[in-house]
């Protein structure tokens, strides 16, 4: 046996609350405080192990140093593949830590130490409402196990942070400690309230609760770190009290008795940690018997460590005064020979035993076997869920999964090397990386570079955004590190670089974004496809000036409803009293209003060299009103002290919006986007002002390939124009809409709005029109009746809002959308405003449902709802998901989202959107297992299965599909979680006995 202290091994002289030793032997971490903070370190085991590479300054002895803990941290634990780091610590928080591949060092920030290694967070965990004192990973780590003073322990999803699987609660005292059964059927935890808890994983309730052997301990230790034995049979608790003497108490598997412990250590034991192998040796008496036995350490307050064979009644060894301090954490390395001990005194140990001291251990194979043949079948794998635990009850759920099973098959020969998985992979393998599903991949360095010019003369070239690269191998297990990997390699290329330079004879002005050859691709999905812009007639003739297609932002002046204004009104003499109301705009405060009254009674004085200075800078609208309210305080205030025959009348200003319309224009142009190949050509020219003898006239013409195909005039001068296949729409100056089919016939009645027209638009048969005032009109031309009647935009529009955007679906459904990224419709069914889409909506930001949404073939073409989405808004939020509370309110907030989806492709009238939506819904809440959902909605698409005299209000038919058909097309979604196969078989006999 060796016995080292390596000095250089410490956190500044702070204490070190916590060691594990990687599964490759090659690392060691160790957690504790910090300077101002928590201190997560990862040594090289290199150096510990030899003095010659001790010795040896070219091999670095700390690889990595992490301070993004804000407090102390109290436990680190590396995986059992030893992929990711999971630390613990003051700060409520868990981090798991996992390796990245960018290359290059950095140095710790306000040291100089150089950090060798790279480890970046790759999850946060938040749920702990107090500090967080032990964690543990189950064997396969498949669960993160974490205890905290809040009195709780949370069970994580370690196959898809930040996922919650339980919370558990019964201890009445601070959880120091928590450990896993080695065969995954049992959690145990240890508190100060004097107990241990053992629970079971099946349904994570209690299974049972030993109190006496800790009946008389204090709360005198900062953890109590219990552990479970590897072969299953034990588990050995921290501080228990024997006749007032501290002990480690066993805890026998078989009925949970207590009737052995380790005795000896004079203080409380802190932490027991067990040899992760089972060891073999022929027993004295016979030679052919094989004894299996473990070992196991012990650290105590009294500063000692000792080790135990299971095979022996006394300890192998005591290491007595082995620091200054309480010893708070034990590690052995996964070879068995290996341990180290770390202190509060911010100091390790490291001991390494021979085989003729412990034993030989057992190899991995030889462990399974023993284990199997004791539990049977290895329960570490998810028992929980886990569908090859499940038995396939139907005949129809068996033959769909080997359907899908085949269809899989299929795909994958057809497509060998496709980047995109199917989102049935990305469901079952529920790793990290579906934070990243929906994209294709990282965007790659391009082989050509775009050069155009600037007005000056100067080359300029396009810069390309290369978005944040993952990791190349970021889920593969750290290689063990070793001081030849670690040598940095430098090689130098004499070949000049292939990047060609593509060079444009286009003159770029500041602001202006240079042309992209991929541009249309990438807005495939966040906005509807723009028409091209054809060549037409106007090209060669200059008068005409042709009006950009993008909408410009509707500057809405609102003037909001101004204070009841008293106005006296003798009773006895009536006579007509003007009411004068003082119209305040939203900008001016409450103490520039009293400001204006008294410098109005002043200006009365001082005559108009004070109302010039007034004046002095000030809009003209402004000046105005300030007249006005210098009009209205003329008279001298004086408070009347009696009112016997007068009353107060109260006459309020009405609100209404004042939306800006198109300027008056000499001539200009609008292309029609139809739908044909051959309407690219076609556009409508206006002229306004052509002089017909004493009076004027106003022309609007077709033009298709430079041919006029006809012409209309009008008495009114022409503001705007809009147009498709089927209908042509015009709005003049006098507030009237003028519509002609699209052979110039006119098709209804000179229609008179409440005000000027603000924006027009047509789509298909239906034409929209708003006005000045903010009324919204819609007519189906087809059939000549109103759709929408005179609807206000006054209830969604506030403050300073514009209008960035109003169009219309296929069907006639307005969608407006303001400048405070707020998209909005009109339900006729419902009479009010529905919000379609809003850009800062938390939960839209903190959904998880990115890794659930179908196949793009389900979604061939972007709908409405997509067009209000930007595609970079639904890439982003990739980033935002992370929510800081725990995985049941971000499901709460992906459902409330998802669902917000759904109504709103209702609303839109959206089929196809609305099956997308509805595919990603069943599939997240399938996966969730949430089954009450699952039936409201299938009994919706269901509907009655027999026939009665009473009349259903179910409809069969919903946005133009049969709702059964969609029942019969989510069935299979519901059919991939065997936890739900009775759901499945209940709705699938139901369908084959309905008579469609």
């Amino acid at each position: 046996m060796r016995l080292l202290k390596p000095s250089w091994v410490n956190h500044g002289g702070k204490p070190i609350f916590s060691v594990d030793i990687h599964p490759d032997g090659s690392r060691l971490a160790t957690g504790g405080q910090g300077e101002d903070s928590g201190k997560v370190a990862i040594w090289n085991m290199g150096p510990i192990k030899d003095e010659r590479e001790e010795k040896d300054d070219s091999i670095p002895k700390l690889l990595c140093q992490m301070d993004n803990h804000l407090a102390c941290v109290n436990c680190v634990r590396w995986s059992s593949s030893g992929k990711y780091l999971a630390s613990a610590g003051d700060d409520k928080l868990v981090m798991i830590w996992q390796i990245s591949n960018y290359a290059g060092g950095t140095s710790v920030f306000g040291s100089g130490k150089q950090n060798v290694e790279q480890w970046r967070p790759a999850s946060t965990l938040r749920g702990h409402t107090g500090d967080i004192l032990d964690l543990s990973w189950s064997g396969n780590d498949a669960w993160l196990a974490t205890c905290s003073v809040d009195n709780t322990i949370i069970v994580w999803n370690a196959e898809k942070f930040p996922e919650q699987i339980v919370m558990l609660k019964g201890h009445k005292g601070l959880v120091k400690g928590v450990t896993w059964d080695p065969v995954g059927k049992y959690l145990a935890s240890q508190s100060d309230d004097r107990s241990v808890r053992i629970w079971r994983t099946k349904d994570w309730q209690e299974e049972s609760v030993i109190t006496e052997p800790f009946q008389e301990c204090g709360g005198t230790t900062h953890v109590l770190r219990l552990n479970w034995s590897p072969d299953g049979h034990y588990i050995v608790s921290a501080h228990a009290m024997n006749n007032s003497g501290p002990v480690a108490q066993i805890i026998e598997r078989d009925g949970w008795k207590c009737t052995l412990d380790f005795v000896g250590h004079r203080k409380a034991i802190t932490s027991v940690r067990f040899n992760p192998n089972i060891f073999s040796k022929k027993s004295k008496k016979s030679s052919e018997k094989v004894q299996q036995y473990t070992c196991c350490a012990i650290g105590s307050r009294d500063r000692s460590l000792s080790v135990w064979l299971t095979s022996l009644k006394r300890p192998l060894v005591v290491l007595h005064d082995l620091f200054t301090n309480s010893i708070l954490d034990i590690s052995w390395g996964q070879n068995g020979m290996e341990l180290v001990a770390g202190s509060c005194d911010g100091s390790i140990a490291y001991v390494d035993f021979s085989p003729e001291e412990i034993g030989v251990a057992l190899s991995r194979k030889e462990m399974s076997m023993f284990l199997e043949k004791i539990y049977g079948r290895c329960l570490t794998a998810k028992t929980q869920g886990n569908s090859a635990n499940q038995i396939i009850e139907s005949a129809a759920l068996l033959k769909l999964q080997q359907q899908q099973k085949q269809k899989q098959e299929e795909e994958k020969k057809q497509f060998p090397l496709s980047k995109q998985e199917t989102p049935e992979k990305m469901d079952t393998s529920g790793s990290r990386s579906s934070l990243m599903n929906g994209l294709d991949g990282p965007f790659k360095p391009r082989d050509k570079q775009i050069e155009t010019k600037t007005p000056d003369g100067r080359r300029r070239i396009t810069p390309i955004f290369l978005c944040p690269q993952p990791d190349v191998n970021g889920s593969a297990i750290p290689a063990p590190y070793s001081a030849i990997s670690s040598s940095i390699k430098f090689t130098t290329s004499k070949d000049t670089s292939k990047i060609r330079v593509e060079k444009q004879n286009i003159v770029t002005r500041p602001g202006i974004a240079s042309p992209s050859p991929k541009s249309n691709q990438t807005a495939s999905m966040s906005s509807p496809p723009a028409g091209s812009t054809p060549r037409s007639s106007s090209e060669a003739t200059p008068k005409f000036s042709i009006r950009a297609e993008s909408p410009k932002p509707i500057n809405t002046l609102i003037q909001p409803m101004a204070a009841l204004t008293p106005v006296k009104e003798n009773v006895d003499k009536p006579e007509k009293v003007k009411s004068k109301t003082l119209v305040i705009t939203p900008e001016r405060p409450e103490k520039d209003r009293v400001k204006d009254k008294m410098k109005g009674v002043k200006r009365k004085h001082d005559g108009a060299h004070g109302e010039r200075l007034e004046r002095r800078g000030r809009p003209r609208k402004v000046d105005k009103e300030r007249a006005l309210a210098a009009a209205m305080t003329s008279t001298p205030l004086t408070p009347q002290t009696h009112v016997e025959k007068e009353t107060i009348k109260y006459i309020a200003t009405s609100s209404e919006l004042k939306l800006p319309t198109p300027s008056v224009e000499k001539s200009f142009t609008k292309y029609v986007h139809g739908r044909a190949a051959e309407e690219k050509s076609l556009m409508l020219e206006v002229t306004n002002d052509i002089p017909l003898g004493s009076n004027k006239v106003h022309r609007i013409q077709l033009v298709r390939d430079g041919v006029r195909e006809w012409e209309q005039v009008h008495t009114a001068r022409i503001l705007a124009v809009e147009g498709s296949r089927e209908v042509m729409c015009v709005g003049c100056e006098d507030g009237s809409v003028h519509v002609y089919s699209g052979c110039g016939r006119r098709l209804v009645p000179q229609l008179v709005l409440n005000s000027r027209v603000a924006r027009l638009s047509v789509n298909g048969y239906y034409v929209m029109a708003l006005s000045q005032k903010g009324s919204l009109y819609i007519w189906n031309m087809q059939t000549k009746t109103a759709v929408i009647k005179d609807v206000n935009l006054s209830s969604i529009m506030s403050g300073e809002d514009t209008i960035t955007r109003a169009s219309m679906t296929t069907d006639g459904v307005p969608m407006v959308t303001l400048s405070n990224h707020k998209s909005f419709t009109f339900s006729s069914d419902l009479g009010c405003w529905a919000l379609l889409y809003n850009k800062d909506d938390p939960l839209q930001h903190c959904s998880d449902h990115h890794s659930y949404t179908p196949a793009t073939s389900i979604l061939r073409t972007p709908g409405p709802l997509a067009s209000l989405q930007p595609l970079q808004d639904r890439l982003g939020s990739l980033a935002r998901r992370v929510m800081s509370s725990g995985h049941h309110l971000q499901q709460t907030a992906t459902i409330s989202h998802l669902e917000s989806q759904l109504t709103a492709c209702v609303s839109l009238q959206s089929g196809a959107e609305y099956k997308f939506w509805l595919h990603t819904y069943i599939r997240y809440i399938v996966k969730e297992g949430l089954e009450t959902k699952l039936r409201e909605v299938c009994d919706e698409l269901l509907g009655p299965i027999y026939k009665t005299k009473r009349k259903s209000a179910w409809n069969n038919f919903m946005l133009g599909m049969d709702k059964r058909d969609i029942l019969q097309e989510i069935l299979p979604l519901i059919g991939k979680n065997l936890n739900l196969q009775r759901l499945f078989t209940e709705y699938q006999e139901q369908l084959d006995t309905i008579d469609r």
